[in-house]
């Protein structure tokens, strides 16, 4: 009984999976390390830099649009204050 119990113990048990996962995007290939990779990765990945490149242009752009719209807001404010000072008698012009 103390012999089993003995063996038992010293029985390394298994408890890491050694099955490999696969990530998204991984070909399947080992991953190379300095190399420049085949011609599908590197397609690949222009392909998505050319998309993410697009995608921060076109928010970019949005920004830029919003950014004159809300200029011209400011200015037409500033033009409505100023011209309520001027009915009133507030301005000295």
């Amino acid at each position: 009984m103390f012999r089993t119990a003995i063996t038992k113990a010293a029985r390394p048990s298994r408890v890491f999976s050694t099955a490999r996962i696969m990530l998204a995007g991984e070909t399947g290939s080992p991953p190379k390390t300095g190399g420049q990779g085949d011609a599908f990765q590197r397609r690949e990945r222009a392909n998505e830099d050319f998309a993410i490149r697009k995608i921060e242009q076109e928010k970019l752009k949005a920004l830029r649009d919003k950014l004159r719209q809300q200029q011209a807001h400011i200015k037409e404010l500033s033009d409505h204050i100023d011209e309520l000072t001027k009915e009133q008698g507030g301005e000295h012009n």
